[in-house]
């Protein structure tokens, strides 16, 4: 087994390899007026800018993994480095100071999410399938979770799948599914034994999105992007070979795959908008911090973002020591959300009329784009409503919420 280099040692490393592989950020990025004043939550991308932003990431992150700065806790039959999450951590600082593409939303399900539920609950052959061609980006997948009738309570979901044999025929539909469009699979929870309470009845699978019976339809959003997506499925087999985990598990298998998401929420790593930086940036060309109150709002907005770095500290510190993200992972994913709301109300203050106004003054009315995409993050990654029951059940001890069938 190589030797472990100290972390200052790999750092330098580090920091020459992405030197010779990529471009410093200009100093001049970083003042104000000069390049782009995009803060949105949701990038307003048609489906060919979206594609090529995926095929970028993709690239990116393949010339890494083949110069060994990628997966640096997975194992090197992966293609990974086998270290402690420290040093994932200061890679990322070192890359942040380069201009490299942003990691969008099927990259980050693809590498963060779907392959250590696999690991932990797919079969050999599963994991030797799958593992290596979604953490080398060969393949990459999206879930298929939320449905239009189900809202916050992922259990009551409808979309069915009914097994003959070793074939599942799967009908239903499934909603703002992220990269749905760019994705090869999709990580689906469907409903397989309606007579049994509803947390018992799903099970998980990997669905070919290019299958015979599966269709996708772009949603168009107020921001106007079409990021999101309808998937409908009609009677579509699957091998049970594509089935994750246990039969009727799925429930416990879409936790698990949830806690991950959960614990990576408010990372930044998909170049969302909004930042206290960006919101300081914002005050200090407006003057915004001589006014007493403007300045103890941003006084506890920066408080936040400090917690917020906090929170998630804490969730890396668990998943770096094995185990599987808590409720304080739902703890950040609440804080966070309520964040991105007070940075809208912040900057709404700071810039009165000119949120709503385009009068091509730079910086201020691109705003407008956080403040609308801000509330998507309130259902996004498991509802605010369904996180505060996590906390209270898990964390507070109150009594849990009555279960239905």
């Amino acid at each position: 087994m190589d030797e472990v280099p100290t972390l200052e040692a790999f750092r330098s490393e580090a920091r020459a390899w992405l030197e010779a592989h990529a471009e410093l950020r200009r100093v001049e990025d970083t003042v104000w007026g000069v390049g782009s004043d995009s803060v949105a939550v949701f990038q307003d991308r048609d489906e060919e800018e979206e594609a090529a932003g995926v095929v970028r990431a993709c690239q990116w992150h393949r010339q890494k993994l083949a110069d060994g700065w990628a997966l640096f806790g997975w194992a090197p039959r992966y293609g990974g480095r086998g270290l402690p999450a420290t040093y994932e951590r200061a890679f990322s600082a070192e890359e942040a100071n380069f201009d490299v593409p942003v990691v969008p939303e099927p990259l980050i399900i693809t590498l963060s999410l779907v392959p250590p539920t696999i690991e932990r609950f797919g079969t050999a052959d599963q994991k030797e399938r799958f593992l290596r061609a979604f953490l080398s980006t060969d393949l990459l997948c999206c879930q298929l979770f939320s449905e239009p009738n189900a809202g916050s309570d992922l259990a009551s979901l409808s979309c069915r799948a009914e097994k003959s044999g070793d074939t599942w025929r799967v009908n239903g539909q499934k909603v703002w599914t992220s990269g749905a469009l760019q994705c090869d699979y999709g990580f689906l929870l469907a409903r397989s034994d309606p007579t049994v309470p509803k947390h018992h009845g799903i099970t998980a699978f990997l669905v070919p999105l290019d299958s015979p019976g599966v269709e996708i339809r772009p949603i168009r959003q107020m921001t106007g992007g079409a990021t999101f997506n309808e998937v409908f499925l009609s009677d579509v087999q699957l091998g049970d070979d594509l089935r994750i985990g246990d039969e009727g598990d799925g429930w416990h298998v879409g936790l698990t795959i949830l806690g991950f998401e959960r614990s990576i929420s408010g990372d930044g790593s998909a170049g969302i908008g909004g930042s206290w930086d960006q919101v300081a940036a914002l005050a200090a060309h407006l003057g915004g911090a001589a006014d007493p109150i403007l300045r103890q709002r941003l006084s506890a907005l920066y408080t936040r973002a400090r917690v917020l770095d906090l929170l998630n500290a804490r969730t890396r510190g668990r998943l770096a020591a094995g185990e599987q993200p808590g409720a304080e992972a739902s703890l950040a994913k609440i804080f966070w959300s309520r964040t991105l709301t007070a940075t809208s109300e912040v900057v709404a203050a700071l810039l009165g009329p000119r949120l709503v106004a385009d009068t091509g003054e730079w910086g201020t009315y691109a705003w407008s784009e956080h403040v609308l995409g801000a509330p998507g993050y309130r259902i996004a990654g498991g509802s605010d409503e369904i996180q505060l029951n996590i906390v209270g059940e898990r964390v507070l001890g109150l009594p849990r919420e009555p279960l239905t069938r």
